[in-house]
């Protein structure tokens, strides 16, 4: 979702580790005054600040997107199953997903069901299911922009869901010197334009962040 975003113009922000220390504490206004920087937002705090962000900028959009919960749980297992995050500790109340699986679905499940609740009987909700085919036509209708001549993005899979492209992508990135890639990041960056490794605008200040921790 939040490529195809970007692929009609939006900015977007993504997880911003660094908001923990403040919604631990119970104050959102630090993350509510970085949303309203960009045109869209996606990933975690976020997606759990909806109402929050609802009452502060009145007349924006909110898309929900269908998953299936094993499907859920098993990739979100596989990117940070035994990880300590605080952002977590804040949205799951454990900070490791490890152990805990049983209490990360049942969030999962009622932030479905609280999504549904708050936005029923308006019509500034969108609910997308991927797996029905759901893509271009639905969400631009939505946003009241054309619909792009390409196809709809899936992007940021775990190597676990890799099919054969995505590992002669993989192979082929490896074999890229990293001056090269890094020449090609400050290029874009020049040009305006996003590429890979901050293309949610939030790529600089989870490397801090990490860094804070491992300290």
């Amino acid at each position: 979702m939040g490529i195809a975003l970007l692929e009609l113009g939006y900015t977007a922000l993504g997880a911003r580790l660094d908001m923990a220390q403040s919604l631990l504490k119970g104050n959102s206004q630090p993350a509510l005054e970085l949303a309203g920087k960009h045109d869209a937002l996606q990933d975690v705090p976020w997606a759990a600040l909806y109402k929050e962000l609802d009452q502060r900028y009145p007349n924006s959009k909110f898309i929900l997107t269908l998953r299936d919960e094993d499907a859920w749980l098993h990739s979100a297992s596989k990117h940070f199953k035994d990880t300590y995050i605080p952002l977590h500790e804040w949205l799951y109340g454990r900070g490791v997903l490890q152990g805990n699986e049983k209490r990360y679905l049942e969030r999962y499940k009622q932030h479905y069901k609280e999504v549904l609740s708050y936005f029923e009987d308006r019509d500034d909700l969108l609910i997308m299911d991927f797996s029905q085919g759901d893509g271009w036509p639905k969400l631009c209708a939505f946003l009241n922009e054309p619909t792009p001549n390409k196809s709809f993005p899936h992007a940021n899979k775990g190597k676990h869901n890799y099919d054969w492209k995505d590992k002669t992508k993989e192979v082929i990135r490896k074999l890229i010197p990293g001056s090269v890639r890094r020449a090609r990041v400050r290029l874009l960056e020049r040009m305006g334009l996003h590429h890979g490794r901050n293309r949610f605008n939030n790529a600089e200040a989870n490397r801090k962040e990490r860094q804070k921790r491992i300290k």
